[in-house]
């Protein structure tokens, strides 16, 4: 049976910048209504210590969300296990329907579904997620100080990722499949020219090589893939750098989206090109990627909503 709940802002979405934005809203008394979707705590779930949070020398990362959604719900959010799949935007109040059937009714929407990053799909690269797999080299390459590390990817995420981690790693090896970088020139020079890289041409990585206890990663199988000849490449930490892709697939064919489905929000705002729907965190963050940025953002969302629905009475 269907249920239908009104509120005056929803939040889709339960990562940083979703629940920074519970808390805002709800100091603002606009009664929130959160819906965590599909990875309740976002991308940080994923990740074992977090180093660069404000205030925490280091933290593990689900349970860095586990306190923010409970700040969110201790100031008055309501937070709710369910899963938007369709968004109707063509008037207000804006339509939100649950895969547990339930229907949202909202007078504005903060959109904070986040961004994946894309991975290798490898069987052994889902065993070492957070154990020496990465695909964020802020977020980890503090951990391997004077050891050898291997990244893939060969675009400008990929060459970043690569002379960012020659700041902690003894040897960065670049693995690519082509003999050629997509990234800007200027980034490939940078990357050339760095004595710490290495760069491995016409590779890929079919296996994450590691151990059991205590759980970490040792290497990476490669593969040539002109001749199919199989080699192993020793090293302690795998940054797959081959993009991220926004979580867009609610608003992709209604919101203005550049750089590969990131939606498009007003300059130093987080508002849409649809009046109340606002946009925090990575779905709208191609370049920092940060989850104090993505609280940042939810912060400027919340504020807002609140003015907005102040002026739309």
């Amino acid at each position: 049976m269907e249920n239908y709940r009104h509120t005056k802002v929803l939040i889709i979405g339960s990562g940083p910048a979703g629940y920074t934005a519970g808390v805002y809203a709800s100091r603002a008394m606009l009664e929130p209504l959160l819906i965590q979707g599909i990875e309740p705590g976002g991308q940080l779930t994923t990740t074992t210590e977090v180093e660069n949070w404000p205030g925490d020398s280091e933290v593990q990362g689900p349970d860095l969300m586990i306190r923010m959604e409970n700040h969110a719900k201790s100031v008055g959010c309501e937070v709710l296990s369910d899963i938007i799949t369709n968004l109707d935007l063509s008037g207000r109040p804006f339509v939100a329907t649950g895969d547990s059937g339930n229907i949202y009714t909202c007078d504005s929407i903060i959109l904070a579904t986040g961004a994946r990053a894309k991975w290798l799909g490898l069987p052994s690269e889902e065993k070492y997620k957070g154990f020496g797999v990465s695909a964020c080299a802020t977020c980890d390459g503090f951990f391997y100080k004077n050891q050898e590390i291997v990244v893939v990817g060969g675009g400008n995420t990929a060459v970043e990722e690569a002379l960012f981690l020659t700041n902690f790693a003894s040897k960065v090896t670049l693995i690519h499949r082509r003999d050629e970088l997509r990234s800007e020139k200027i980034l490939q020079d940078r990357l050339f020219k760095n004595p710490k890289i290495e760069t491995l041409w016409f590779n890929q990585v079919v296996e994450i090589l590691g151990d059991k206890e205590p759980l970490g990663v040792t290497g990476v199988k490669v593969k040539n893939v002109k001749t199919g000849v199989l080699s192993t490449l020793e090293c302690k930490g795998v940054f797959v750098a081959i993009g991220h892709s926004p979580a867009n697939e609610l608003v992709k064919d209604v919101l203005k989206t550049h750089m590969g489905g990131y939606v498009i929000t007003k300059p130093d705002s987080t508002e849409t090109s649809i009046p109340g729907i606002f946009a925090a965190g990575d779905l709208t963050d191609h370049k920092y990627r940060q989850a104090v940025t993505s609280a940042g953002m939810g912060c400027m969302a919340a504020l807002e909503v609140e003015r907005f629905l102040a002026e739309t009475k």
